[in-house]
């Protein structure tokens, strides 16, 4: 895929302790896993934060991002959809919320405003700014944005857990589409329609952190539209 798109891969630093937090150890561990190898890789804060106006946001009106960002014109934004232990799921929204902030702008988002409060805020308050971190991000890229969902290997933890829960769902698929908001509801919405036993782990994962307010959320900001129709392609 990157080839096709002769791409760059782009990263920001953590907030959280880990392998990542540091552009120093950062790029370490890129290294040890073969992407530098693979093709070119930006660590986007290495050199600092770019600050994004949030237009009428819900809960904070200004998203930090690496500051490299400025040199792309576009993004295809590769997603691994499964649950989240704070977000309830992961997917497009998150990806470009949380992904593509800096490590200080993680902070910002996770604490709703307030960097001091990052494991403390009000839980959809949180969820809301990763919405409104989302918008800024799609404003940035004047439509020139495309996103997948890979709905594989599906636990109820993110892949950056140090120890995630074992995937508890078969794999579903590979969705793609213009729209993050219509893209990440089909997801949730696949899971629910699933007859895999597994999907009740997930969906109490979901549910338990109202995950859904993301996607209600970044609708309401008018970033996309949580209506769809679902094409198959064989």
């Amino acid at each position: 895929m990157i080839d096709r798109v002769k791409g760059t891969i782009v990263e920001c630093n953590t907030a959280y302790e880990g392998r990542r937090n540091t552009s120093k150890a950062h790029w370490e561990t890129m290294k040890e896993h073969g992407w530098t190898d693979a093709a070119p890789v930006d660590i986007m804060d290495d050199e600092g934060e770019l600050e994004l106006a949030v237009a009428n946001g819900i809960r904070i009106q200004k998203n930090f991002v690496g500051k490299n960002l400025a040199n792309y014109d576009s993004m295809l934004v590769l997603s691994h959809f499964k649950g989240h232990p704070m977000g309830g799921f992961g997917g497009a929204l998150k990806n470009i919320s949380i992904g593509i902030a800096s490590a200080h702008g993680k902070a910002y988002i996770h604490g709703a405003g307030s960097e001091e409060d990052f494991w403390t805020a009000d839980h959809d308050s949180f969820l809301e700014s990763m919405a409104d971190a989302a918008a800024s991000v799609v404003e940035f890229f004047k439509g020139n944005m495309v996103f997948v969902n890979a709905m594989c290997n599906m636990s109820v933890d993110c892949d950056c857990c140090a120890v995630a829960e074992d995937p508890c769902m078969k794999d579903i698929g590979v969705l793609a589409s213009l729209d993050p908001v219509a893209l990440d509801q089909a997801c949730v919405d696949l899971v629910y329609g699933a007859k895999d036993a597994g999907r009740d782990h997930l969906i109490e994962r979901i549910e338990s952190r109202n995950g859904i307010h993301t996607v209600e959320a970044a609708e309401k900001l008018g970033i996309g539209t949580r209506a769809y129709r679902l094409t198959r392609l064989d």
